[in-house]
């Protein structure tokens, strides 16, 4: 399996963007949620590039797709939460930052596609 950077991968690369602005938009959640909602929203946004990167550093495309597969599913969490803090009034309009998870989620689509032929 040929093996490009970590940094050359562009769905890693705008997962990471997302991760920058998810903290960015949690920082104005109510205080009392900072151990509930916003740990849970930040936590999953994390995970979405974490298991990008770790699934690239393992040595067959199996176990790559096992953790893109990971990644898929830390993003519907994300999108739930973020759903969540929207009918909580937390968020205006979180419009932005669902836009980045479907071109997020169909770039990992691609990649998982990819890497399964």
């Amino acid at each position: 399996m040929t093996k490009s950077s970590l940094r050359d991968l562009l769905v890693w690369q705008k997962a990471m963007s997302l991760v920058t602005d998810i903290y960015r938009a949690t920082q104005g959640f109510p205080p009392e949620e900072r151990y509930g909602l916003t740990s849970q929203i930040r936590r999953a946004a994390v995970s979405i590039p974490s298991n990008i990167a770790e699934g690239q550093a393992r040595p067959t495309h199996g176990e790559f797709r096992q953790f893109l597969g990971h990644a898929k599913g830390s993003m519907a969490e994300l999108e739930t939460q973020l759903l969540i803090a929207e009918n909580l009034g937390f968020f205006r309009d979180p419009n932005d930052l669902q836009l980045q998870i479907g071109e997020v989620g169909r770039m990992l689509n691609g990649l998982f596609a990819s890497v399964s032929a």
